[in-house]
């Protein structure tokens, strides 16, 4: 799947959401994930408000997201190359900081993380985040494996593999008020 980040953007340079919503989905097709009604109502995708949506974006949708109970559960669309921005989550209010871990349903992943550097990088970061990048621990998460935040508000982020990635999250409950990019002028 070889993408264009020009055609996620239109003349004006605004992001296109159904442009971006048609490639996650034609993804899925391609991995054979099944695209419900509630899927296609409620899943977003986002470009963090940095025009290189190909090298910096994604899609979710949160299945649940419990302040009661403080669980969440969210799926993550990766298509191939693309990277959650680093970012971080810290207490906020009442609310802890976010743990989570990451467990690899379609594709695979590549999950940055504080500690030492992996020399050499596996694989290229987009160069619009390059000036951005803390974490430099690198580990290949392939489908069907899990992997885990290091401690919670560590700097952390990932990148879809060849062929894009569906994640599904396990976590604390998330509340965007401690959520935190290293990237200031991330938009989300």
């Amino acid at each position: 799947m070889k993408l264009n980040n020009n055609d996620f953007y239109n003349a004006d340079g605004e992001f296109q959401v159904e442009k971006a919503r048609d490639a996650y989905f034609a993804m899925m097709e391609s991995f054979n994930y099944p695209v419900t009604d509630k899927l296609r109502a409620e899943m977003w995708a986002t470009d963090f408000g940095l025009g290189d949506f190909t090298g910096a974006g994604m899609a979710g949708i949160f299945w649940v997201n419990d302040p009661v109970h403080k669980y969440f559960g969210h799926e993550i669309f990766l298509l191939p190359g693309q990277m959650i921005v680093e970012h971080s989550h810290v207490p906020a209010g009442d609310v802890a900081a976010k743990m989570e871990s990451w467990q690899v349903r379609n594709g695979m992943i590549y999950t940055f993380a504080e500690g030492d550097e992996t020399v050499p990088c596996p694989v290229q970061t987009p160069a619009s985040q390059t000036d951005f990048i803390t974490a430099k621990q690198v580990k290949e998460v392939p489908i069907g494996e899990v992997d885990t935040l290091n401690r919670p508000e560590a700097m952390h982020f990932m990148l879809g593999g060849p062929q894009g990635a569906i994640v599904t999250e396990y976590a604390t409950f998330h509340d965007n008020e401690g959520l935190r990019f290293t990237n200031p002028n991330v938009k989300f």
